[in-house]
């Protein structure tokens, strides 16, 4: 995990930010927000907010009124302490891309399978840059779709010992989620031992989009309510593309977010008051000539900037970021737009960071090769962005008074003390001479980045587990499947 200490950008005046105030206040009074549950409708409604059919318009007093119950910060348990998690303040934790059915390996591009998801819970494990594996880092299609969130949190709780997130499919997946990550954590003391240990540190953390504009969708708030209930973490995200889901107006754009990420965080607080919420962002634009998605675009970078801001105003930790890109490939398009997102992030100083890793394609999908770049380019970003230290010993006097005028300091003392660690060293990048890298094959970042994944999956080592509580799991796995298919 990652402490940015650097100063975070505020780019909204006081003005805006009441300009902004007034906005999301009048869609939320005035035109509402539906939400597709008997069950929120009539606890909403119980809560005094004004329900018509669906649609649930709000007193904005009332729903500041709930979302300041949220923790402001929480820790997210790992199953191995040491890679236990703190969401918000000045703390960063990554996770890899999230949700593409597609994968693509070298030249080749295809349907993600269950042997895909695996190593890419493998990758993220043995890359401390990152602190999570996330959730469908891409989607087994060789699986049953009734069942393969079994499969994929048994891999994620297995082939790593990180946090993870949820799956939010439906509300029995989300129960099963719960129970799986209760028996992992219970360990010998069996899986009710697991659940009081979720209930007083949550260890999942879940993706609830919204079906923007203003619209909170039946399965999502089905598994918003399993999760809260059982105090685990949950993200509530609009999912803005502005010309689409959004007028094409960053401000617009910026006031519909806050509506449905407060009304979808004080829904929360309102099932179980304290439970851990993140403010969730997924903003970007839409290409006016063709309609597609895109992405790490000046527009999205803007709005991130904007959107720590105002999460930062709310007293939330927000999730936003990543690096994203609209490329087909992992080239130079990839390289550039991922960090045109990937900045902002950390200037932002964004709490949870999801699609850090392997998001090509508009999140279509997910890149081995690009995994890899993305490493890189997270390794660099936290270098760039931890402070300088200055002392005394770091002005180096004594190496000036040891080489003197018109000398060098290749082999001066105060560099052979440091040259191993004094400045960062790359995983993936090269440089060469020309000669050296010819003789070495002439090798692109992309054919380096296979290289280099392939050497990790390699030496690959399985975290620990006690084979009582892998079997509990198995069979939990095994019956839910039959359950499932009956």
């Amino acid at each position: 995990m990652f402490r940015n200490r650097m100063p975070h950008y505020e780019v909204l005046s006081a003005d805006a930010m009441a300009t902004l105030d007034k906005g999301w206040r009048r869609l939320v009074s005035e035109l509402g927000v539906e939400f597709m549950s008997q069950r929120a409708l009539d606890l909403l409604a119980a809560e005094g907010q004004q329900v018509e059919g669906d649609n649930v318009k709000f007193d904005p007093d009332w729903i500041l009124a709930q979302v300041a119950k949220a923790p402001r910060e929480f820790d997210l348990q790992a199953r191995n302490p040491e890679h236990t998690v703190h969401v918000g303040g000045d703390a960063m934790a990554f996770g890899a891309v999230y949700g593409p059915p597609f994968v693509r390996q070298g030249d080749v591009r295809r349907d993600a399978t269950m042997e895909d998801f695996r190593n890419f819970t493998k990758l993220a494990q043995v890359f401390p840059v990152l602190d999570s594996a996330g959730g469908v880092i891409c989607e087994p299609n060789d699986t049953p779709l009734d069942s393969r969130h079994l499969d994929m949190t048994y891999a994620l709780a297995t082939l790593t010992d990180k946090p993870f997130m949820g799956n939010v499919v439906s509300g029995p997946n989300a129960r099963d989620t719960i129970e799986l990550t209760s028996i992992l954590l219970g360990g010998s003391a069996g899986r009710e031992a697991g659940r009081a240990s979720m209930e007083q540190t949550p260890a999942l953390i879940s993706l609830i989009n919204c079906n923007s504009p203003l619209r909170w969708d039946d399965r999502m708030l089905d598994s918003l309510f399993e999760y809260a209930e059982a105090n685990q973490a949950v993200v509530l995200t609009p999912f803005i593309l502005m010309g689409a889901m959004s007028p094409v107006t960053i401000p617009a754009a910026l006031v519909q977010q806050i509506a449905e990420a407060l009304t979808g965080i004080a829904l929360a607080q309102t099932i179980r008051p304290g439970c851990p919420v993140v403010f969730g962002s997924f903003l970007s634009n839409i290409d006016m000539q063709s309609g597609s998605p895109t992405f790490g675009t000046p527009e999205s970078g803007m709005g991130l900037l904007c959107t720590g801001q105002i999460a930062r105003h709310f007293g939330l930790p927000f999730r936003s970021g990543g690096t994203l890109t609209s490329s087909q490939v992992p080239d130079a398009q990839a390289g550039y737009e991922a960090l045109m997102t990937l900045l902002p992030t950390f200037l932002a100083g964004t709490n949870w960071v999801m699609h850090s890793a392997g998001w090509l394609e508009g999140g279509l999908v997910a890149g081995y090769e690009k995994f890899i770049v993305d490493v890189e380019l997270l390794q660099m970003m936290r270098a760039e962005f931890t402070p300088l230290e200055i002392d005394e010993a770091s002005l180096a006097f004594g190496a000036h008074e040891e080489v003197g005028a018109g000398g060098h300091f290749l082999g001066a003392m105060h560099t052979m003390e440091r040259f191993r660690t004094c400045f960062y060293r790359p995983l993936l990048s090269s440089s060469e001479n020309y000669e050296k890298w010819s003789r070495n094959g002439g090798l692109d970042a992309a054919a380096r980045a296979s290289k280099i994944y392939a050497d990790r999956l390699e030496s690959y080592e399985q975290p620990p587990l006690d084979e009582a509580v892998r079997e509990e799991m198995e069979e939990f796995v095994v019956r839910r499947r039959k359950e499932l298919g009956d």
